[in-house]
């Protein structure tokens, strides 16, 4: 199993919106390692839900349910992926980005490291830690 976390900003698709789905596509990923982490998404991996904008912070936890498959842009297949997640547990604590940046453990997550990025992955390590903050 790997560990990953998406990022969304709430106003245009937040935790609250993949829970009231029960399960929904995380597509319209359009950076080329974003896309390549997706490609290696695999169902039952956990991923983290991230919330970007004004608040900045990890809200919950949800599973893959269906690895990548064509995100087809306007009906062509450009080489776009996309994968099916279903929302897992909210978190008791939302973890915060300043939380976060200045964790010891947490300071090489590919969130501090590449903050732009929309899919990443997660080191079990720092994957576990982000649950303990959370709980």
């Amino acid at each position: 199993m790997r560990y990953w976390l998406v990022k969304s900003e709430p106003s245009e698709y937040g935790w609250e919106d993949l829970l009231s789905k029960g399960e929904d596509i995380w597509d319209g990923i359009r950076n080329y390692q974003a896309r390549n982490f997706l490609k290696e998404m695999e169902t039952g991996d956990e991923v983290l839900f991230y919330h970007s904008g004004k608040n900045k912070e990890i809200v919950g936890i949800a599973k893959v349910s269906q690895e990548a498959f064509p995100d087809l842009e306007d009906g062509e297949d450009k080489g776009w992926v996309a994968v099916k997640l279903k929302p897992h547990k909210a978190l008791a604590n939302s973890v915060t980005l300043e939380q976060i940046k200045s964790d010891s453990i947490l300071s090489t997550i590919y969130l501090v490291k590449q903050s732009r990025l929309s899919t990443m992955p997660v080191e079990k390590i720092q994957f576990d830690h982000i649950i303990q903050l959370g709980s």
